[in-house]
């Protein structure tokens, strides 16, 4: 299934307010340096940060609460976080001025880039300061005589949403480089990626997409056995998310949020960390346009354009 239409998406917004931090209260003897600076610092009195629902948004919103405090005490700004819909949304979302930072997906990010000028300041490090990375894999059951991706034609195949980068682009990729014609496999969105691993688990299809990060969380959390299911696909590392600033904000105002982002610790990040397979987690690492061009050739590989987003 494809995502709803862009409008009807950005309507659906829910919106979480965090409030009472970067005040002359309760911060300490740093408050009034980074109350004084958050006249700087605040366009409109308040930096919006967008989420794309990668997990159940339920699980995704005390974990960003935990480093948008703590970006918020850094920054002397309130932070308000924006849990979108999809990919489109929120770059329609950075777009049309609504949010001042967003976390992409790296293919997302391509887009972002394009349409709505997101510049990619920080993203994930390990305990020793490295970028962390991730992997896109295709999945069977263990019994299954599915032995590679060129068994995949005339099967069901579960992908993630459409402009993922591990849940779309690069299995779509995969069939592009085993010679497998796409129309030959039917894919079937399932709106996320538990979702699409949820579809092989209850026997729904034939194959899905389960990136590491998924097949992390859902191993931790007792609901995927990986002993009954077989990888046939992976690919090659993939960097990961970035967190990105609106390219038409001052240069001052993103100068002080890519700061206060590569100032937050390893306990500040620790929780959204562990969404993106970062255990143990180190301070964000700062990341460019660059980091990200292996995705940039991606896109243009598969001839993918806006409409795709």
């Amino acid at each position: 299934m494809r995502a709803r239409p862009l409008l009807a998406a950005l309507a659906a917004l829910p919106v979480l307010l965090l409030t009472g931090c970067g005040g002359d209260g309760d911060a300490g003897a740093g408050t009034a340096g980074a109350a004084s600076a958050a006249s700087a610092t605040c366009p409109g009195g308040r930096i919006r940060f967008g989420i794309e629902p990668y997990e159940d948004p339920a699980k995704l919103k005390p974990a960003y609460e935990t480093l948008a405090a703590a970006l918020q005490r850094t920054l002397g700004c309130p932070i308000e976080l924006k849990v979108v819909d999809d990919y489109s949304a929120e770059v329609l979302a950075m777009r049309n001025g609504q949010l001042e930072m967003a976390q992409f997906g790296p293919l997302g990010f391509v887009f972002a880039s394009k349409l709505a000028d997101a510049q990619a300041v920080a993203s994930f490090a390990d305990a020793k300061g490295a970028l962390t990375t991730y992997t896109a894999g295709i999945w069977v059951p263990a019994d299954s005589p599915i032995r590679s991706v060129k068994d995949l034609p005339g099967k069901s195949l579960a992908l993630s949403s459409p402009s993922s980068t591990s849940g779309d682009a690069l299995p779509r990729y995969a069939l592009k480089t085993q010679g497998v014609a796409e129309p030959s496999v039917k894919l079937d969105y399932a709106g996320g990626h538990p979702e699409a691993l949820l579809a092989l688990v209850n026997g729904k299809v034939a194959a899905a997409e389960i990136n590491s990060q998924q097949l992390a969380a859902a191993t931790a959390a007792g609901t995927f056995d990986p002993a009954k299911y077989r990888r046939i696909w992976t690919s090659d590392p993939i960097p990961n998310d970035p967190i990105t600033v609106h390219g038409k904000l001052d240069p001052a105002v993103r100068a002080a949020i890519t700061s206060a982002l590569l100032k937050l610790g390893p306990a500040d990040v620790a929780k959204v960390g562990a969404f993106l397979d970062v255990d143990p987690p180190g301070p964000l690492a700062a990341v460019g346009r660059d980091t990200y061009k292996p995705l940039f050739e991606l896109a243009t590989a598969l001839g993918l354009t806006e409409k795709d987003v």
